[in-house]
């Protein structure tokens, strides 16, 4: 007699899974791309389908959608998989869609998660994707332009997927109540304002808001009746915790450090703060927003308020000393007074413009007259020849030139009107008023 084990009992599937759209209909969002009339959904309704990459956050249906072409199209669709697949297994499934091309027969290969692929993958794929052996499918949630080799991106037509909005991500929790696959079998009593909080918790993520759905209901209150109630502190439990979509390395780190850079810039504290802490909420090293904070305080504040780089290497000090969590007062403190302080770049300026006649003017000699004579020879050759000591004059200034002689006009430094600097631009006008006699 066989015995049976309990290991080999059918695990359900996930809700997200059971749910996962057959058809353009039941798909939910994109209608930017999948309304009637779109470019994306005449390609698939007319099985013309070329090679393409679908570029989205989490959970918005790149996969979904490249099953429900894998269902409607006429030609081979390979499931591949750029986690586990190596140029090994590339290469054989290019030799069984080359043979398929022989033969009349259009391959699609769909590869999921394609920024995982390092240059050497991304390029056995390129010759065959060049001469129409496959037609290529990619889904990234990656930044194309950083990951995908500019030969193979040249040849594919990105489509840019959305973050589900609110209201459709309601419709489809809905939907997941009535739905047989889901748990329309089944008596669920909820209220429809808490499947618009699991909406706004998931923040545009179809599989986040099923998965959390799905928490809540079996974590519910179940009845003698046979119903499942789902309350409001049910909820709360299952979303206690947000996971925000960050990474580290990747397209969002520099769009949200992008974000409070210019928050502070347009001194906007309330921006820079939310910002901060979206960094610091999803895991980033505050070493690191310390550093580029430090860096603000030069290139945007500058000599308006010296004082600002001052707060900012105490900010960074701070964070070094006692680190997560207690140091993100430190950096919102040095973020709202930057936020607010006076805005210069004018050092920034001063040295973009020299460091531009740095680099084309390579070979301009010291002139002598400032260079220094330690031995013999380098007097007799008028080192440091008609130096003027500035501490010997009653204005501590002098006339002394000390750019070469082809960028002797030149103004690096520009000081505007803002706080102290206001004071320091006066200050130079004096001096060049003095120096002109």
């Amino acid at each position: 007699m066989e015995q049976i084990s309990l290991f080999e009992r059918e695990v359900p599937q996930p809700l997200a899974a059971r749910l996962r759209p057959q058809t353009l209909e039941e798909y939910a969002g994109q209608s930017h791309l999948l309304g009637p009339g779109k470019v994306l959904r005449k390609l698939i309704e007319n099985d013309q389908i070329s090679s393409m990459i679908f570029w989205g956050p989490p959970g918005v249906g790149k996969t979904t959608l490249a099953r429900i072409i894998a269902n409607r199209t006429k030609a081979s669709f390979i499931d591949f998989s750029a986690v586990t697949s190596g140029i090994k297994e590339i290469r054989a499934v290019m030799q069984k869609a080359e043979e398929n091309r022989r033969y009349g027969e259009k391959t699609i290969v769909f590869v999921d998660e394609i920024h995982r692929f390092n240059k050497a993958q991304q390029d056995a794929f390129l010759p065959f994707v060049e001469k129409g052996s496959i037609i290529l499918i990619g889904a990234t949630t990656e930044n194309p332009s950083f990951e995908i080799n500019g030969a193979l991106l040249s040849r594919c037509k990105v489509f840019v997927l959305q973050a589900l909005k609110t209201e459709e991500l309601t419709g489809l929790l809905a939907r997941a109540l009535k739905d047989e696959r889901g748990f329309g079998g089944q008596n669920i009593q909820m209220e429809e304002s808490l499947l618009e909080r699991i909406a706004r918790f998931a923040d545009g993520d179809a599989r986040m808001a099923l998965s959390t759905l799905e928490m809540a209901v079996l974590n519910g209150d179940a009845k003698e009746d046979g119903s499942i109630i789902v309350t409001e502190e049910t909820l709360e439990q299952c979303t206690s915790k947000k996971s925000l979509l960050y990474d580290k390395n990747g397209e969002e780190h520099y769009n949200l450090i992008s974000a409070l850079h210019k928050s502070m810039r347009n001194s906007d504290p309330d921006a820079a703060v939310y910002w901060l802490a979206r960094m610091l909420e999803a895991g980033e090293d505050p070493l690191y927003i310390a550093r580029r904070v430090t860096r603000f305080a030069s290139e945007d504040v500058g000599l308006a308020d010296p004082r600002a780089l001052e707060l900012s290497i105490a900010a960074y000090q701070a964070c070094h000393f006692i680190g997560m969590p207690e140091c993100s007062v430190h950096l919102t403190e040095a973020v709202v007074y930057l936020s607010l302080a006076p805005k210069s770049n004018a050092l920034y300026m001063a040295y973009e413009h020299a460091k531009k006649d740095a680099l084309n003017d390579l070979a301009e000699p010291v002139p002598l007259v400032i260079r220094n004579a330690p031995t013999r020879l380098m007097k007799e050759l008028d080192y440091g020849k008609g130096y003027q000591y500035a501490h010997d004059t009653e204005e501590k200034l002098t006339d002394m030139q000390c750019l070469p002689d082809s960028l002797k006009e030149r103004e690096y430094y520009r000081p505007t009107k803002q706080g102290l600097e206001a004071k320091l631009r006066e200050r130079l006008m004096r001096i060049k008023e003095w120096k002109k006699g």
